[in-house]
Protein backbone atom coordinates (compact mmCIF):
# COMPACT_ATOMS: atom_id res chain seq x y z
CA UNK A 1 0.00 0.00 0.00
CA UNK A 2 1.19 3.35 -0.87
CA UNK A 3 1.89 5.87 1.80
CA UNK A 4 -0.29 8.70 2.02
CA UNK A 5 0.88 12.08 3.31
CA UNK A 6 -0.45 15.78 4.16
CA UNK A 7 1.84 18.36 4.49
CA UNK A 8 0.80 21.58 6.46
CA UNK A 9 3.05 24.79 6.11
CA UNK A 10 3.22 26.32 9.79
CA UNK A 11 5.32 29.49 8.80
CA UNK A 12 7.95 31.04 6.57
CA UNK A 13 11.13 33.69 7.50
CA UNK A 14 12.53 35.69 5.08
CA UNK A 15 16.15 35.71 5.25
CA UNK A 16 19.19 35.80 2.66
CA UNK A 17 19.88 32.67 1.32
CA UNK A 18 19.78 29.58 3.50
CA UNK A 19 22.40 26.93 3.06
CA UNK A 20 21.70 24.76 5.52
CA UNK A 21 19.35 23.48 8.15
CA UNK A 22 19.63 21.40 11.09
CA UNK A 23 16.89 20.82 14.33
CA UNK A 24 18.33 20.60 17.65
CA UNK A 25 17.78 17.34 18.82
CA UNK A 26 16.26 18.62 22.65
CA UNK A 27 15.57 22.49 22.30
CA UNK A 28 13.25 23.89 20.03
CA UNK A 29 15.63 25.12 17.89
CA UNK A 30 16.51 24.98 13.83
CA UNK A 31 20.12 25.92 13.15
CA UNK A 32 20.40 27.70 10.07
CA UNK A 33 23.41 28.76 7.79
CA UNK A 34 23.52 32.07 5.26
CA UNK A 35 25.62 32.28 2.62
CA UNK A 36 26.03 35.84 4.03
CA UNK A 37 28.54 34.55 6.62
CA UNK A 38 25.41 34.23 9.24
CA UNK A 39 24.56 31.64 11.40
CA UNK A 40 21.04 32.19 12.77
CA UNK A 41 19.23 30.25 15.59
CA UNK A 42 15.47 30.02 15.05
CA UNK A 43 13.16 28.99 17.77
CA UNK A 44 10.04 26.75 15.53
CA UNK A 45 7.55 27.30 17.98
CA UNK A 46 7.84 30.94 19.33
CA UNK A 47 8.91 31.78 15.36
CA UNK A 48 11.47 34.10 16.65
CA UNK A 49 15.42 34.13 15.99
CA UNK A 50 17.32 33.35 19.57
CA UNK A 51 20.45 34.08 18.25
CA UNK A 52 22.36 35.21 14.90
CA UNK A 53 26.02 35.60 14.61
CA UNK A 54 28.31 36.59 11.71
CA UNK A 55 31.49 33.78 11.60
CA UNK A 56 32.91 35.32 8.40
CA UNK A 57 32.59 37.68 5.26
CA UNK A 58 32.32 33.99 3.31
CA UNK A 59 29.68 31.87 2.70
CA UNK A 60 28.74 29.41 5.62
CA UNK A 61 27.44 26.64 3.40
CA UNK A 62 27.31 23.98 6.64
CA UNK A 63 26.67 24.11 10.21
CA UNK A 64 25.96 21.32 12.48
CA UNK A 65 24.69 20.51 16.59
CA UNK A 66 26.96 18.33 18.29
CA UNK A 67 25.09 17.97 21.32
CA UNK A 68 27.09 16.21 23.39
CA UNK A 69 29.97 18.74 23.26
CA UNK A 70 27.19 21.56 23.67
CA UNK A 71 29.11 22.84 20.08
CA UNK A 72 28.13 24.43 16.56
CA UNK A 73 30.67 23.50 13.92
CA UNK A 74 30.21 25.47 10.90
CA UNK A 75 32.77 24.96 7.66
CA UNK A 76 33.02 27.79 5.16
CA UNK A 77 34.29 28.94 1.89
CA UNK A 78 37.55 29.94 3.73
CA UNK A 79 38.25 26.33 4.34
CA UNK A 80 37.88 26.87 7.78
CA UNK A 81 36.11 24.96 10.48
CA UNK A 82 34.79 26.81 13.27
CA UNK A 83 33.48 25.75 16.68
CA UNK A 84 31.17 27.80 18.86
CA UNK A 85 29.74 27.04 22.53
CA UNK A 86 26.22 26.70 21.98
CA UNK A 87 25.17 28.46 24.58
CA UNK A 88 27.34 31.60 24.97
CA UNK A 89 28.34 31.76 21.07
CA UNK A 90 32.05 32.19 21.74
CA UNK A 91 34.29 30.81 19.58
CA UNK A 92 35.98 27.73 21.12
CA UNK A 93 38.15 26.44 18.49
CA UNK A 94 39.35 27.35 14.19
CA UNK A 95 40.74 24.88 12.34
CA UNK A 96 41.98 25.88 8.61
CA UNK A 97 40.79 22.47 7.29
CA UNK A 98 40.90 22.68 3.90
CA UNK A 99 42.05 24.35 0.62
CA UNK A 100 38.86 25.33 -0.51
CA UNK A 101 35.03 25.78 0.24
CA UNK A 102 34.49 23.34 3.05
CA UNK A 103 31.21 21.58 1.68
CA UNK A 104 29.50 19.29 4.35
CA UNK A 105 30.32 18.24 7.84
CA UNK A 106 28.99 15.42 9.31
CA UNK A 107 29.69 14.65 13.43
CA UNK A 108 30.35 11.22 14.40
CA UNK A 109 27.28 9.73 16.68
CA UNK A 110 29.51 8.04 19.55
CA UNK A 111 33.46 8.68 18.28
CA UNK A 112 35.42 11.60 19.21
CA UNK A 113 35.56 13.09 15.36
CA UNK A 114 33.55 14.98 12.54
CA UNK A 115 34.14 14.78 8.85
CA UNK A 116 34.23 16.96 6.20
CA UNK A 117 34.15 17.61 2.43
CA UNK A 118 35.08 20.37 -0.05
CA UNK A 119 36.15 21.68 -3.12
CA UNK A 120 40.05 20.91 -2.62
CA UNK A 121 38.23 17.07 -3.73
CA UNK A 122 39.17 15.41 -0.50
CA UNK A 123 37.12 14.23 2.69
CA UNK A 124 39.27 14.32 6.10
CA UNK A 125 38.55 13.33 10.09
CA UNK A 126 39.21 15.95 12.55
CA UNK A 127 39.72 14.69 15.86
CA UNK A 128 38.53 17.16 18.34
CA UNK A 129 39.80 15.09 21.49
CA UNK A 130 43.33 15.29 19.73
CA UNK A 131 42.84 19.10 19.82
CA UNK A 132 41.49 18.97 16.45
CA UNK A 133 44.54 16.62 14.87
CA UNK A 134 43.54 15.48 11.38
CA UNK A 135 43.41 11.66 11.64
CA UNK A 136 42.76 10.79 7.77
CA UNK A 137 42.78 12.18 4.41
CA UNK A 138 40.65 10.17 2.19
CA UNK A 139 41.05 11.08 -1.81
CA UNK A 140 39.85 9.37 -4.44
CA UNK A 141 37.23 11.78 -5.94
CA UNK A 142 38.23 14.25 -9.02
CA UNK A 143 36.12 17.02 -8.54
CA UNK A 144 34.38 18.80 -5.78
CA UNK A 145 33.03 16.51 -2.71
CA UNK A 146 29.40 18.07 -2.01
CA UNK A 147 28.85 15.78 0.83
CA UNK A 148 29.86 12.82 3.51
CA UNK A 149 26.71 10.97 5.17
CA UNK A 150 27.42 8.28 7.42
CA UNK A 151 25.87 4.45 7.37
CA UNK A 152 23.43 4.58 9.93
CA UNK A 153 23.63 1.00 10.32
CA UNK A 154 27.48 0.80 10.30
CA UNK A 155 29.34 3.65 11.86
CA UNK A 156 32.31 2.98 10.27
CA UNK A 157 31.03 3.30 7.03
CA UNK A 158 30.23 6.73 5.17
CA UNK A 159 29.26 7.95 1.26
CA UNK A 160 30.29 11.11 -0.43
CA UNK A 161 28.46 12.83 -3.32
CA UNK A 162 31.23 14.26 -5.86
CA UNK A 163 30.78 16.97 -8.87
CA UNK A 164 32.64 13.72 -10.77
CA UNK A 165 29.41 12.75 -11.33
CA UNK A 166 30.38 9.49 -8.95
CA UNK A 167 29.22 8.31 -5.34
CA UNK A 168 32.02 6.81 -2.88
CA UNK A 169 32.07 4.41 -0.29
CA UNK A 170 34.52 4.18 2.12
CA UNK A 171 35.66 2.86 5.75
CA UNK A 172 36.60 5.41 8.24
CA UNK A 173 39.77 3.23 8.82
CA UNK A 174 41.09 3.27 5.22
CA UNK A 175 41.98 6.33 2.96
CA UNK A 176 40.72 4.01 0.15
CA UNK A 177 37.86 3.94 -1.70
CA UNK A 178 36.14 1.05 -1.42
CA UNK A 179 33.10 0.92 -3.81
CA UNK A 180 31.84 3.66 -6.63
CA UNK A 181 28.25 4.17 -7.62
CA UNK A 182 28.96 5.48 -11.18
CA UNK A 183 25.39 6.26 -13.12
CA UNK A 184 24.55 9.77 -12.89
CA UNK A 185 25.33 12.05 -16.02
CA UNK A 186 26.11 15.22 -14.09
CA UNK A 187 27.86 15.95 -10.74
CA UNK A 188 26.28 14.76 -7.92
CA UNK A 189 25.08 17.14 -5.04
CA UNK A 190 23.82 15.04 -2.31
CA UNK A 191 23.51 11.55 -0.82
CA UNK A 192 21.70 10.02 2.42
CA UNK A 193 20.94 6.46 3.56
CA UNK A 194 17.45 5.11 3.96
CA UNK A 195 17.70 1.71 5.60
CA UNK A 196 13.95 0.26 4.47
CA UNK A 197 11.74 -2.85 6.15
CA UNK A 198 9.72 -5.10 4.07
CA UNK A 199 8.10 -8.12 4.97
CA UNK A 200 10.72 -8.49 7.72
CA UNK A 201 13.28 -8.08 5.60
CA UNK A 202 15.36 -4.89 6.00
CA UNK A 203 17.57 -3.74 3.36
CA UNK A 204 20.10 -0.10 3.01
CA UNK A 205 19.50 1.67 0.06
CA UNK A 206 21.47 4.70 -0.62
CA UNK A 207 19.84 8.07 -2.43
CA UNK A 208 21.60 10.45 -4.63
CA UNK A 209 20.70 13.54 -6.02
CA UNK A 210 22.11 15.58 -9.26
CA UNK A 211 22.38 18.03 -11.49
CA UNK A 212 21.04 15.76 -13.81
CA UNK A 213 17.70 16.67 -12.40
CA UNK A 214 17.44 12.68 -11.24
CA UNK A 215 17.26 11.12 -7.69
CA UNK A 216 19.24 7.44 -7.82
CA UNK A 217 18.04 4.67 -5.57
CA UNK A 218 21.24 2.36 -5.16
CA UNK A 219 21.14 -1.15 -3.33
CA UNK A 220 24.24 -1.00 -0.89
CA UNK A 221 24.55 -4.96 -1.04
CA UNK A 222 25.23 -4.96 -4.61
CA UNK A 223 26.21 -1.23 -5.90
CA UNK A 224 23.57 -1.26 -8.10
CA UNK A 225 21.39 1.62 -9.35
CA UNK A 226 17.40 0.01 -8.50
CA UNK A 227 15.83 3.16 -9.53
CA UNK A 228 15.94 6.42 -11.23
CA UNK A 229 13.35 9.60 -9.92
CA UNK A 230 12.49 11.80 -12.32
CA UNK A 231 9.92 14.94 -11.36
CA UNK A 232 12.55 17.96 -10.73
CA UNK A 233 13.50 20.25 -13.79
CA UNK A 234 16.52 21.67 -12.24
CA UNK A 235 19.49 20.91 -10.12
CA UNK A 236 18.61 18.14 -7.28
CA UNK A 237 20.51 19.93 -4.07
CA UNK A 238 19.46 18.19 -1.33
CA UNK A 239 18.24 14.78 -0.18
CA UNK A 240 17.24 13.31 3.38
CA UNK A 241 15.15 10.45 5.16
CA UNK A 242 12.68 11.18 7.29
CA UNK A 243 13.80 9.71 10.74
CA UNK A 244 10.03 8.53 11.57
CA UNK A 245 7.46 8.78 8.43
CA UNK A 246 7.86 6.04 5.54
CA UNK A 247 8.81 8.88 3.11
CA UNK A 248 12.21 10.83 1.96
CA UNK A 249 12.46 14.33 0.48
CA UNK A 250 14.24 15.58 -2.58
CA UNK A 251 14.66 19.30 -3.23
CA UNK A 252 15.76 21.85 -6.46
CA UNK A 253 17.03 24.59 -7.92
CA UNK A 254 13.68 24.60 -9.62
CA UNK A 255 12.08 25.59 -6.24
CA UNK A 256 10.10 22.75 -5.50
CA UNK A 257 10.01 20.18 -2.82
CA UNK A 258 8.96 16.26 -3.43
CA UNK A 259 7.74 14.19 -0.69
CA UNK A 260 8.43 9.92 -2.28
CA UNK A 261 7.30 7.04 -0.55
CA UNK A 262 10.46 5.48 0.76
CA UNK A 263 8.72 1.75 -0.04
CA UNK A 264 7.51 2.44 -3.55
CA UNK A 265 9.53 5.04 -4.29
CA UNK A 266 6.31 6.97 -6.04
CA UNK A 267 5.94 10.80 -5.47
CA UNK A 268 3.31 11.53 -3.01
CA UNK A 269 3.09 15.18 -2.92
CA UNK A 270 5.30 17.87 -4.75
CA UNK A 271 5.55 21.59 -3.16
CA UNK A 272 6.88 24.90 -3.59
CA UNK A 273 6.74 27.55 -1.42
CA UNK A 274 7.92 30.78 -3.44
CA UNK A 275 11.29 31.09 -2.03
CA UNK A 276 13.02 30.49 -5.38
CA UNK A 277 16.14 27.52 -5.30
CA UNK A 278 15.50 25.00 -2.02
CA UNK A 279 19.05 24.33 -1.33
CA UNK A 280 18.90 21.95 2.32
CA UNK A 281 16.53 19.81 4.65
CA UNK A 282 16.06 19.45 8.27
CA UNK A 283 14.15 16.91 9.61
CA UNK A 284 13.26 16.88 13.19
CA UNK A 285 13.64 13.63 14.86
CA UNK A 286 10.56 12.37 17.15
CA UNK A 287 8.39 14.57 15.13
CA UNK A 288 6.55 15.15 11.98
CA UNK A 289 8.82 18.14 11.63
CA UNK A 290 10.73 19.60 8.56
CA UNK A 291 12.46 22.78 7.46
CA UNK A 292 13.48 23.95 4.36
CA UNK A 293 16.10 26.43 3.38
CA UNK A 294 16.26 28.33 0.19
CA UNK A 295 17.12 31.96 -1.25
CA UNK A 296 14.74 33.71 0.16
CA UNK A 297 14.58 32.39 3.60
CA UNK A 298 13.07 28.95 5.45
CA UNK A 299 9.79 27.13 5.28
CA UNK A 300 8.80 25.12 8.54
CA UNK A 301 6.13 22.44 7.63
CA UNK A 302 4.04 19.50 9.62
CA UNK A 303 4.16 15.96 7.62
CA UNK A 304 1.02 13.64 8.76
CA UNK A 305 1.37 10.62 7.39
CA UNK A 306 -1.37 7.93 6.85
CA UNK A 307 -0.54 4.25 4.95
Amino acid sequence: MNCMCMVQKTFSQASERVKSVEFHPTQPWVLLSMHSGEVRILNFQTQEVVESFKTTDSPVRTAKFVPRKQWIVTGTDDGKIRVYDQDSRELVKEVQAHEDFIRSLCPHPTLPILLSAGDDKVVKIWDWDKDWECARVFRGHSHYVMQAALNPLDHQSFATASLDNSVKIWDIGSPVSVGSLDGHAKGVNCVTYLASSSAGEKKLYLLSGSDDFTVKVWDCDTNCCVRTLEGHTNNVSAVAVHPELPIFVSVSEDGTVIIWDATTFKPIETMNYGLDRVWAIGCRGGSNQMAFGCDKGTAMVNVISSS
